[in-house]
């Protein structure tokens, strides 16, 4: 069993749960996790990682995402998708593309969203799906995301769905976009499918189905943070855990830092520390049986 990232594409029914129970038995090991979940009815990309890269999972979990879904305008559910009832229902007409498109422009940049009560999120130790199960619904703190990109276009100009690709910001909620630039437009919208494209470095030309999946080495998932390569020397320091000075590293900048050895294999993540030192945020590789001291701070 090797250490890494499966990059899966996920079908429509499973939990983001169920495929890593799946996984689990798919590579041999108990330690596989997810940098992201996808609902059950979503299909796309689910980065998964395996073995000790699931300690990396943690410089992944907050990358941008990337989505295509499908929207039908004119009618609202109560999970603000095709699997929940339907709430409410709107005559919207024949939506002028130019009109939809300068709406859903409104909502790019920095906003302010309200978490969906079919939402993960927890509000006073409760997740908000399980109290919506309860029939219970509570006031949601707005939070914080990004949206850089939302096109929408109509499928057919007459009638039917509309189809949107959106690059966001961790933590934002699609469902949530899609009800309120329908609520913008006079009306109300869900949506129908929903697929995710990208997780930071990793798209869907890199996915494949659980059984198909191979795992690919950590740098791979990493190559958005900045690399350093060191000696043999600094690597046995760093393989334990040792506080260093930069110029140890080769480190340039505020960090974080992922520090590879020679052949490009990921030995830890160093940060700042006091005194213009770095020390390891993470230690990835094992430390060798005997160490001569080389490569001391």
């Amino acid at each position: 069993m090797s250490d890494g990232f499966a990059v899966v594409d996920k079908a429509a029914g499973p939990t983001s749960h169920d495929v890593v129970a799946l996984a689990r038995r798919r590579f041999g090991t108990r330690k596989v996790g997810h940098a992201g979940t996808l609902d059950p009815d979503a299909t796309g990309v689910l980065v998964l990682g395996v073995g000790r890269a699931t300690r990396l999972l943690q410089f992944l979990t907050g990358l941008d995402k990337s989505y295509e879904a499908e929207i039908q305008f004119g009618v609202e559910t109560s999970t603000l998708d095709a699997a929940g009832e339907v709430t409410a229902t709107h005559d919207m007409g024949a939506l002028d593309p130019d009109v939809v498109r300068a709406a859903a422009a409104t909502f790019l940049g920095h906003i302010e969203q309200v978490p969906p009560m079919v939402s993960a999120v927890k509000i006073d130790g409760r997740r908000l799906h399980e109290l919506a199960r309860e029939g219970k619904e509570v006031d949601r703190p707005p939070r914080p995301v990004h949206v850089a990109r939302f096109d929408v276009e109509p499928v057919d100009i007459d009638a039917g769905p509309w189809r949107t690709r959106i690059d966001c910001s961790s933590g934002t909620y699609v469902r949530s976009l899609v009800a309120d630039l329908g609520a913008s437009l006079g009306g109300g919208a869900h949506v129908l499918t929903l697929r995710r494209t990208a997780v930071g470095p990793f798209t869907l030309d890199q996915a494949a189905p659980l059984d198909d999946a191979v795992i690919r080495p950590p740098a791979d998932g990493l190559s958005h943070m900045s690399q350093v390569r060191v000696s043999d020397d600094v690597a046995t320091s760093v393989r334990h855990g040792r506080v260093l000075r930069p110029e140890q590293l080769g480190a340039d900048g505020d960090g974080p830092w992922v520090v590879l050895d020679g052949g490009g294999a990921v030995l830890a993540v160093y940060g700042s520390h006091k005194e213009a030192l770095v020390k390891p945020v993470m230690v990835l590789a094992p430390a060798p049986t005997s160490d001569d001291g080389a490569g001391r701070a």
